[in-house]
């Protein structure tokens, strides 16, 4: 499961994913007025509101951009605009499995988009629930092999209740049960553990590896379907090979 940070390290070196900083804002924002609407705005009672947050806040997210954003989600700052979350199933090349969730002002215009992205890489969109039993939903942390010794990190994952703790080399992951994300959280902000990623992710249950050209293929339909606007995540079933990951990083 480690080629997630792997392909995440690379797309930084590259500024692959979201070039503008624009496009992290645009994201960011709409999550928060989702995270806000649906839960409130105060962050001590709302734990997706807080996630958002401190997502918004490692990405050094303006403090004014993330309140407009709150209390327009919490209708005390209406602009007149609806958003809405999505969640695309589809398959890709080979058979792979995607999960696309989207957060949109209008359904009429992503449809469209994300079938386009799909068909255009050999890829299909599927019916709700075709694709989404190959996927877990977890509580997912990454951060620096640096911070803290792989030995260390199993501990206190273990001991905060996680399902696994991966050594990924330069970084350490850490996946545990949804409801244990603070706890797991606030034992890594409590051992000053800074983390590059923490969110939910969509996990596959199984993996399945293609060789390096069909890899490669794969992974250009991904950056495709997340280049567009109302994408927020794009999960899937790839084991991304170390052959594919040094073809990437040399494109």
């Amino acid at each position: 499961m480690s080629g997630h940070s792997k392909w995440s390290t690379i797309k930084r070196k590259k500024g692959v994913a979201d070039a503008k900083r624009g496009a992290i804002f645009t994201r960011l924002a709409r999550e928060l007025v989702i995270a806000s609407r649906e839960g409130g705005s105060d962050i001590d009672t709302n734990f997706r509101l807080r996630l958002a947050v401190d997502k918004a806040r490692a990405e050094n997210m303006p403090k004014d951009n993330i309140e407009r954003a709150i209390k327009r989600g919490a209708g005390e700052d209406k602009d007149g605009t609806v958003f809405e979350e999505i969640t695309f199933e589809g398959y890709g090349p080979h058979g792979s499995a995607l999960m696309v969730t989207c957060v949109t002002d209008n359904r009429n215009r992503t449809v469209p988009d994300m079938r386009h992205a799909f068909s255009k890489y050999g890829g299909n969109m599927a019916e709700q629930g075709a694709v989404g039993w190959q996927f877990d939903r977890k509580a997912y942390f990454a951060f620096p092999s640096s911070g803290m010794s792989f030995d260390k990190a199993f501990e206190l994952g273990i001991e905060a209740g996680a399902d696994d703790v991966v050594d990924g080399e330069e970084t350490i992951e850490i996946y545990a049960p949804v409801e244990l994300f603070k706890t797991v959280a606030d034992a890594l902000h409590k051992a000053n553990v800074h983390t590059q990623e923490a969110s939910l992710r969509m996990i596959a249950k199984q993996e399945m590896e293609l060789d390096v050209e069909s890899t490669l293929k794969f992974m250009r339909m991904i950056e495709a379907i997340e280049e567009l606007d109302d994408v927020q995540d794009v999960f899937h079933n790839v084991k991304v090979s170390d052959e594919a990951l040094a073809a990437l990083e040399a494109a």
